[in-house]
This record gives structure tokens, C-alpha cells and sequence, in this order.
């Protein structure tokens, strides 16, 4: 039996049926779909008519129509319904007292990526935080993490890089669903919301998104297949440097390159450690818009071969240094701002510690930077189990 999300058990559970006669909000975008392809929207206002009242959409805005970060998202109506579209992706990245003030409950349905840095966490925080405040009901709608729950990765993000792309000292692959990060922030920051998750029907932690029978739905204008969400916790990296991290191609983040290196050169300097479960092929692009547009770059397009075996932290930071080692002159950070941050280093946001960009630059052994790190991805990984709820 295919999994069935959170938005499909709240028509067959009936779950419905405890938020009549309230004031509904709900926070989804274009990957907000039921088993049968229905949005969101649709599915309340077929079980609970009038009852919708506000639709918010995160980054990428409420139909997944805009690109990259800082592509702010108009305020909008939606005429079929006749109610208004807030974007949580604007001159505010927190729902308002007006767009939260005729609402009783408000519903978030977002398929997470399984990584620190993919905003939707921050936007449900966010969300959780107001609600609070408001004394309002926030209700998650849980969805699989395509990356399973078994696996974590990284170094844990350290508090002085708190940010938009980091809301807490999480690794960089977390291994938590939507519903439970919801239920750690409530803990963590004292929130206090008045938080209720309802539950993915079926998944195991073990499970990676081909394990689910659920069809890929692209969350983000970026994350074309579920192929890229297991390439993102490192591949995301390359958002902190000049080079191309495949936006503008059919494949982002899967392909990745610059116009200066040579591939069979890089490869060259890596450790075979850092290709477990993959395959690098040696790839050629030309970028229609975003970083080095319409130049010809040269790089690699990453194969997964063992999703189990893969480490893709662990080999995008292995690339980077070999850019750095092989290529001092041409390699480049990117300046700020990102994501709304316009004095710290993108890079210090992405990886959430400037300590491994440091050890990265002067060319630190990878794997020696990993068994630094190992000790409190151990104790992260035994605490976040009182939040599971798989």
C-alpha cells in the first residue's frame, strides 16, 4: 500500500470534522496535493464549504512561480474562492495580524527536502510563533522526508548562524518530517503553541521517496525530482560561492559546475571515500539564467547508485576543496546578501559554522572534519527521538 500523507488522512480519518464552524488559514504551495492530485485548497473547501478564508505561500510563492532566493512574491487573490493570498515570502517572512486576524486555526501543508537550510522550516516556525502569540491553533499536515529518517549528516549548526536558512543547531541532513521538526521548535524555543500534527499513514523511517509509491510533486521551482533531494544537503553549498549550482539547467544542484576547472582534474583530487553510492559524470552546460548565464561551464552531473551509502555533505564539501586546491585564483565566495542576511557570509549561513569554511579553505582533511563533528551528530541523533513520530 502506497504511504498516505497527512492531507489524506484528514478526508479518510475524518479529521475534518473537529474544525467546523472555524475560521480556516492555510499555508501551501503547487506540491500540496492529496493521493488523487486534489490541492489542498480544494480539499477543504469540498469537505468544509466557506470554511477557507486565507491562503499563504512560502519561498517560491503559493504556486511555485518564482525563482531562486530574495525573488519576493506579490500578495494576490484567489478568484475561484475569493479569498486573499498572503505571500510568506515578501516584505515579511511572518504571517501579519492582518492576515491571521478573522482566522481560528491556521493549517500548513509543505512537503519538506530532509535539510537544514530549505526554508519551509523557517516559514512554519515562523508560523508556530505567531500563532501563539495569537492565540491561534496550528495544525501540520505531516509528509515523508524524501531522504528517510534513519540517516543524519553534517555538523550541527552552531547559534551565531542562526539565520533564515537555519533555524536551530540542527546537522545539515536532520532526518525529521515536517511534523516532527514542528514538535521540537514548540519544545525548544517555549513556544507554546497550541500545536497539533496529523500523521503520515505508513512511512518508516528506513523508507527513501521511491520506498513511498507517492508520485514526486517539485516542492521547489528547483527540485525538479526526488534525485535531487538526495544530492541537496551538499550540493546546496555551491549557493555560497560563484560557482553554478545547476540553476538555469534542467538539473539543478544534480549538475553543477564553473567555466574554469577541468573535471577530469578535480576528480582527480578526490578521496574514493567521498564517491560512495555515486558516480560522477564528467558534464558540460551552458546556464539559461542565474550564475554564469549562457557561458559554457564544465563540472560534473552526480549519479546516485546506493542511497544508503551516499553521503552527499560529505562529497560536496570533498569538491569544493578540490576547486580551492586546484583552482586558488578563480575561486570565488559569494558576498552577501542571501536570504535577507546582508553582512555574514552566505557560505558561513549555508554550512552554519565558520570554523569548517575556515578548515575548508586551508585545505583540513574532509573526513578528519567529520569525525570532529561526529560526537555531537551522535548526541543530536539520540535526543531528536522523543520528537519521533515514526
Amino acid at each position: 500500500m502506497s504511504v498516505l500523507t497527512g492531507l489524506d488522512i484528514f478526508e479518510s480519518d475524518k479529521n475534518f470534522e473537529d474544525y467546523k464552524n472555524l475560521k480556516i488559514g492555510l499555508v501551501a504551495n503547487q506540491a500540496s496535493l492529496n493521493k488523487h492530485m486534489e490541492p489542498a485548497a480544494d480539499v477543504f473547501n469540498r469537505l468544509l464549504p466557506g470554511h477557507l478564508s486565507a491562503l499563504m505561500g512560502p519561498q517560491h510563492g503559493y504556486s511555485g512561480e518564482d525563482q531562486d532566493n530574495m525573488i519576493e512574491t506579490s500578495h494576490r487573490r484567489e478568484k475561484r474562492l475569493n479569498i486573499p493570498v498572503f505571500s510568506l515570502y515578501s516584505e515579511t517572512r511572518a504571517p501579519t495580524d492582518e492576515m491571521i486576524s478573522g482566522l481560528d486555526v491556521l493549517f500548513m501543508d509543505l512537503q519538506d527536502v530532509g535539510t537544514r537550510v530549505y526554508t519551509f522550516a523557517s516559514t512554519m516556525l515562523n508560523c508556530m510563533k505567531k500563532c501563539a502569540s495569537a492565540k491561534k491553533a496550528f495544525v501540520v499536515f505531516d509528509r515523508p522526508n524524501p531522504l528517510g529518517g534513519d540517516i543524519v549528516e553534517g555538523n550541527l549548526l552552531k547559534p551565531d548562524m542562526y539565520s533564515f536558512v537555519g533555524t536551530y543547531e540542527l546537522p545539515m541532513r536532520h532526518g525529521m518530517t515536517m511534523g516532527e521538526l514542528a514538535m521540537l521548535f514548540n519544545e525548544v524555543f517555549f513556544i507554546k503553541c497550541n500545536l497539533r500534527v496529523i500523521p503520515v499513514k505508513g512511512w518508516q523511517r528506513t523508507m527513501f521517496w521511491k520506498d513511498t509509491g507517492l508520485k514526486w510533486h517539485m516542492p521547489s521551482t528547483n527540485m525538479p525530482c526526488c534525485e535531487t533531494a538526495l544530492v541537496y544537503p551538499g550540493q546546496v553549498i555551491w549557493e555560497g560561492t560563484t560557482a553554478s549550482e545547476g540553476r538555469g539547467t534542467c538539473r539543478p544542484f544534480e549538475i553543477w559546475g564553473t567555466p574554469y576547472i577541468n573535471p577530469a582534474e578535480i576528480k582527480e583530487l578526490l578521496s574514493p571515500k567521498a564517491l560512495n553510492g555515486c558516480v560522477l559524470q564528467e558534464y558540460c552546460f551552458r546556464p539559461t539564467f542565474n550564475k554564469w548565464k549562457e557561458s559554457l561551464c564544465k563540472g560534473f552531473m552526480i549519479h546516485v547508485t546506493d542511497e544508503k551509502a551516499f553521503r552527499s555533505y560529505l562529497l560536496s564539501l570533498s569538491l569544493l576543496q578540490a576547486v580551492l586546491k586546484a583552482y586558488p585564483g578563480n575561486f570565488e565566495w559569494k558576498k552577501p546578501p542571501y536570504e535577507y542576511e546582508y553582512e555574514r557570509m552566505p557560505i558561513d549561513l549555508i554550512i552554519g559554522d565558520r570554523g569548517v569554511r575556515k578548515n575548508i579553505e586551508d585545505l583540513a582533511n574532509v573526513f578528519d572534519l567529520e569525525r570532529e563533528w561526529e560526537e555531537n551528530l551522535l548526541k543530536y541523533d539520540r535526543w531528536r527521538r522523543q520528537f519521533f513520530l515514526y
